[in-house]
């Protein structure tokens, strides 16, 4: 089993920290594979087996811990007062009003709280309100492409990567792919979205066509490089005769980067170091899952499928990442490190030809600062254009 060291590493630095350590991402990407993971790392660390109390709360068997009174009751009376226990709640957003739990857990100090949700509706108001500065978020996405590579041997790196961008990284896929069991992707990756759509969507937003909602979310999932605003889809679904208006699609939108099916990068102004509210792009969390609700004829650029899998990869790596442009030029993605530095990325396939080099080189130039900037191409050689460094996509992605 690969494990998903970027997130152990997370909780690890965080162990037995006074915070709550909450795990959010789209379904299916191992929030609760990582839970166990974390878990042995801690008995072989030497905890004992006694002091982990781990709940999944979607399994039937559990159902009847899903009043929060009884959950606290039972949990309480599983733990030792006298050590350090580590209380592990899968899927929490399933127990009605679940901050007041967790709220009432984080104060005993024998208790050390990890909890995982598949929305984004459980870091709302009312948690935000509840535990205000008392924990920590860890966004969690399927794999990355170095995590992918572990399961080959003695495979190409391009091979690697093709499969990746065909099949995306949800781990059970890697798995299916592993396995030489390709014809079972399709059918598990619609379970997926049918599955976020039922727990996840349709439980918070009301969904009034459910074939408007699918048009929305091919429409974002083929428009991913187009800045667009709501009031722009809800013009471009209506030509067909289909009436929809700005506040559904906005609730949609809403619904779908809740879910963590899609990402919203918002425009950032460099020069008034400050956010932009209206036009932003969306980006799909998962490549596979992609390609197969938009179906074998797909028609999507290449070029804009990179531009997706680096924005991940990105996220992954940094604390923010937005999208950049004035009135002629635009740069793919200005980034926030954790150290605090900014740097630049301009994303193509290719830097062959005058012309595409210098669409893409001019774009960076006019920022003037002496931050770092990168162009990101499939070419197989690395340059430096005055200060500007050409890198490999794959190269890049495998850097870690």
């Amino acid at each position: 089993m690969i494990k998903r060291t970027q997130y152990l590493a997370k909780l690890h630095n965080l162990r037995d920290k006074n915070v709550i350590k909450i795990i959010t991402g789209i379904r299916r990407c191992w929030k609760s594979t990582l839970f166990k993971q974390f878990q042995q790392e801690l008995m072989d660390a030497g905890v004992n087996k006694k002091q982990i109390i781990s709940l999944n709360l979607e399994e039937m068997e559990n159902e009847a811990l899903l009043e929060r009174h009884v959950l606290n009751d039972y949990i309480l009376r599983l733990a030792d007062p006298k050590k350090k226990n580590y209380v592990f709640l899968d899927e929490i957003q399933n127990v009605p009003q679940f901050e007041k739990l967790v709220d009432s857990l984080f104060v005993k100090e024998f208790l050390d709280i990890y909890i995982t949700g598949s929305n984004a509706y459980m870091l709302s108001s009312d948690l935000a309100t509840f535990m205000s500065g008392r924990y920590v978020e860890i966004k969690m996405m399927p794999f990355s492409f170095y995590e992918f590579t572990q399961n080959y041997q003695n495979t190409s790196k391009a091979e690697m990567f093709n499969e990746y961008l065909n099949y995306g990284g949800f781990p059970e896929v890697s798995n299916f792919l592993h396995h030489n069991a390709k014809t079972e992707i399709s059918s598990y990756l619609e379970n997926i979205y049918k599955t976020v759509l039922e727990k996840d969507i349709k439980k918070r937003k009301e969904i009034r066509l459910e074939f408007d909602f699918n048009n929305l979310v091919r429409f974002a999932f083929d428009t991913i490089w187009n800045l667009v605003s709501p009031n722009k889809i809800a013009n471009t679904l209506s030509q067909n005769g289909n009436k929809i208006n700005r506040l559904t699609v906005e609730s949609y939108l809403s619904a779908l980067t809740d879910s963590f099916v899609l990402y919203q990068a918002n425009r950032f102004d460099i020069k008034g170091k400050k956010l932009l509210q209206t036009l932003n792009k969306y980006y799909v969390v998962d490549m596979g899952l992609m390609r197969n609700l938009l179906g074998k004829d797909s028609k999507i650029d290449r070029g804009h499928i990179l531009e997706n899998i680096v924005y991940l990869e990105l996220l992954r790596r940094n604390q923010s990442v937005w999208i950049w442009k004035n009135e002629e030029r635009e740069v793919d993605f200005v980034v926030k490190t954790h150290e605090g530095k900014t740097e630049y990325y301009q994303i193509t396939e290719t830097m062959l030809g005058a012309e595409t080099r210098e669409r893409e080189l001019k774009s960076l130039n006019i920022i003037k600062d002496h931050n770092l900037k990168f162009v990101l191409t499939m070419d197989e050689w690395e340059e430096n254009y005055n200060w500007i460094n050409q890198i490999n996509i794959i190269d890049w992605l495998l850097s870690g």
